[in-house]
């Protein structure tokens, strides 16, 4: 090879090896997002559009949320579709960890679940301090019922309630009760369309603009608790997971600035959710 040809074919290296620096740059920072599995709720109260910017802006990680019902967000999550699962059914983050599609569950926060129907209300369960006495009224009046049906968070909460009940509320299906398969915010817009009962979490109902007739009738009772956890998913399980930037998101969710974040986010004045990482 003469030296013309050698000198070429460096200089041609050298020029490849400056072209690629930057693409490579390109795509690393492509690459700076995670996926978030998480529940409608989040979503739907505003939260995550409160809680986001500030995330991103000292990280530079974008944060793409899928909110869909618990359910659904954790079938995702065991299909590996995602980085972080925030969702809030308990016992269903646990059987996901025991089962190995998450790392370390993370309490994050919690807010808590109201029975909101018509102002006339036609079943009496107005001012009622029992969530099990109060769906029994209305199970026993015949007055319509509208439950989200999706296995999300809050299905799973309504359902379990009912339990603690006489009634199976299944078996009126089509008749006085009505499974919508929808999220909070649709199931809202249903109840209030047929005037019906429907159970909310509070931070959703806060954020919903199409109340109408329709106020909190029963709230306060202690099974009406809603607390959401989060967990990066096990990238043991799941080998594409983002491990280190979903870390980083459920650390600064759990940390001092990231509780902070959560207890300002106010909803008509209220307070919509309550940190209490440990």
């Amino acid at each position: 090879m003469t030296l013309f040809k050698r000198l070429g074919f460096v200089l041609g290296a050298v020029a490849l090896a400056v072209v690629a620096q930057p693409i490579d740059r390109a795509q690393a920072q492509d690459d700076r997002y995670i996926i978030v599995q998480s529940t409608t709720s989040t979503e739907a109260s505003g939260l995550f559009e409160h809680l986001l910017p500030k995330f991103e802006r000292m990280t530079g990680i974008d944060v793409r949320v899928v909110a869909v019902g618990t359910g659904q967000a954790i079938r995702n999550a065991r299909n590996g579709d995602g980085d972080v699962l925030f969702v809030h059914h308990t016992p269903s983050e646990y059987k996901f960890i025991a089962d190995g599609h998450g790392k370390r569950r993370f309490d994050v926060m919690y807010n808590d679940f109201v029975i909101v129907g018509p102002k006339d209300d036609p079943a009496g369960i107005a001012g009622l301090d029992s969530v099990t006495k109060a769906l029994t009224k209305i199970a026993k009046s015949g007055a319509p019922f509208a439950s989200r049906g999706d296995d999300s968070g809050t299905h799973k909460k309504e359902l379990g309630l009912w339990a603690q009940t006489d009634v199976n509320p299944r078996q009126a299906s089509g008749n006085w009760y009505r499974e919508t398969g929808s999220g909070m915010g649709a199931t809202l817009n249903t109840a209030v369309q047929m005037g019906a009962y429907t159970m909310s979490d509070r931070a959703t109902w806060l954020n919903f603009g199409n109340k109408k007739n329709f106020e909190i009738l029963v709230e306060g009772d202690p099974r009406l608790f809603n607390q959401y956890g989060v967990m990066v998913l096990n990238p043991e399980k799941h080998p594409h997971v983002k491990e280190g930037m979903a870390q980083a998101f459920v650390d600064w969710l759990v940390s001092q600035d990231g509780q902070q974040a959560i207890a300002n986010y106010r909803l008509k004045g209220q307070q919509a959710f309550f940190p209490n990482a440990d």
